[in-house]
């Protein structure tokens, strides 16, 4: 994508070594199991220690007793063809997708972020939708939807001929639109100097 400004260009390009968002803060804990894939936060919870996902489950519940239980777990599912893309609520097409593991915070842990001693249906409610954000972010990470923008300044010479000088870029935007919108914003930056100038003189 490209836009133009004034004398100045944006382009936006797909950022090709995006930083995962599993290295950032998280409030959830992603715990997967993929053969081709090494997908979520690292674990040493292993897959083959039980007889199936709810037995994995009620293992996590059981662990988080220790520190005052589990505020929310929900379920990871994989839809695979031709690239992979992640949710919370599963695929229609039985093939090629099913569940990959789960995602969970313990209550001790939303006490100390939110500085809280109980936790209420209405905040649970908050932390299960801020875990289903957490997941749609990585989902925008596993699936490419990350971007990055370079601005360059367009002059021309005596000759008529235009050329660009580049001036800014950046990368790790999630969604085009935010990369566009991030763009337009440092463009206004370098343009309000001169319109300031120029309302000066006159």
């Amino acid at each position: 994508m490209t836009k133009k400004i004034g004398n100045y260009l944006i382009e936006i390009e797909q950022d090709i070594n995006p930083e995962s968002p599993r290295k950032w803060g998280n409030l959830g804990t992603m715990v997967c199991f993929h053969r081709n894939y090494n997908l979520g936060d690292k674990h040493d919870i292993k897959f083959q220690n039980y007889s199936g996902w709810e037995e994995m489950k009620k293992h996590i519940m059981k662990s988080g007793e220790v520190s005052g239980g589990i505020c929310v777990i929900l379920p990871l599912y994989l839809y695979d063809h031709s690239g992979i893309t992640m949710n919370t609520t599963g695929f229609s097409c039985r093939w090629d997708s099913g569940q990959v593991g789960w995602i969970f915070v313990s209550k001790e842990k939303v006490r100390g972020e939110y500085s809280v001693k109980r936790i209420s249906n209405k905040l649970k409610e908050r932390i299960t939708q801020y875990l289903i954000n957490e997941v749609k972010t990585y989902d925008q990470y596993i699936t490419g939807d990350v971007y990055g923008y370079t601005i360059s300044k367009i002059t021309k010479c005596e000759l008529g001929h235009e050329h660009t000088e580049e001036l800014d870029s950046g990368g790790g935007y999630y969604g085009e639109d935010e990369c566009l919108e991030e763009a337009e914003r440092i463009v206004q930056h370098y343009r309000e100097p001169k319109q300031l100038e120029l309302e000066l003189v006159l």
